[in-house]
């Protein structure tokens, strides 16, 4: 493995009584990398993101970001590490406008006390000012100028997928877990969010898990492929690779008679 690797992912099986959820699964991330995790339903995809984020805890093998280890820490630990999750079924909170939600993926990096922020007063206040700046600027990046005062629930699909992605970025992450993002969306919603999420790695210099069902949007913008089935890793590469591998064309479609 790279030594120059953001994150490291080696050796990680996870079991949930006898039944094997992951085996042996190894990769890496570079920094700034776009990394797509495929595979059929209930291949393990999301059991990675899950170790990721300390929800899980790996019963063999060991997860490393940014020098830190990863198994034994809680999600919140993790957050703080720098690492941001968008979720295929959205999270947010449909009654707050959009500004708003966004401040809420702003809470693990605000220092203020109850008081002062209650009060909104010296620290409190340059802080609130702070924030809300930040926000402005991924509402600029992700071109929500439109919505920014209106709640979230009243808002379409596709926009309501954008803020997700917004709430992870408001976190300042190193690494961006995006669990299918276009998961629902039509094509025109899709190539937007492609757009964005290319912006992200070129302009943000942001690392990116993808987990993703759109075979054509992952074969376009990762820069490498992990292709899964049944926990196990079938195949590891470029795009190209990985769709061509014998394994991966088996595992999607079946093995020839």
């Amino acid at each position: 493995m790279s030594t120059d690797a953001l994150l490291r992912f080696e050796d990680v099986t996870l079991r949930f009584g006898g039944v094997t959820a992951l085996h042996e699964v190894s990769f890496e991330v570079e920094p700034g990398e776009l990394f797509a995790v495929i595979g059929p339903n209930g291949a393990g995809k999301t059991s990675i993101f899950n170790c990721l984020n300390a929800v899980y805890r790996p019963s063999h093998g060991t997860i490393t970001f940014d020098g830190k280890p990863v198994i034994g820490s809680k999600p919140t630990e993790v957050a703080r590490m720098g690492v941001a999750r968008t979720f295929q079924n959205l999270g947010l909170f449909a009654n707050l406008n959009v500004i708003d939600n966004l401040m809420l993926g702003r809470h693990l990096l605000m220092k203020s006390g109850f008081v002062s922020g209650a009060l909104w007063f010296g620290r409190a206040r340059r802080e609130e000012i702070h924030h809300r700046a930040e926000v402005e600027k991924i509402i600029d990046f992700l071109e929500l100028q439109a919505y920014r005062y209106q709640p979230v629930g009243m808002l379409p699909y596709g926009i309501q997928k954008r803020i997700e992605l917004g709430r992870a970025l408001s976190m300042e992450p190193k690494l961006l877990l995006l669990d299918e993002p276009v998961a629902g969306m039509n094509l025109e919603e899709t190539e937007d969010m492609a757009r964005y999420i290319l912006e992200i790695r070129n302009d943000l210099k942001i690392a990116m898990i993808l987990v993703e069902h759109d075979m054509h949007m992952v074969m376009d913008i990762a820069d490498r492929v992990m292709a899964l089935n049944f926990g196990e890793p079938l195949a590891t590469g470029s795009p190209q690779d990985v769709q061509n591998d014998p394994h991966v064309i088996a595992a999607y479609l079946g093995e020839a008679s």
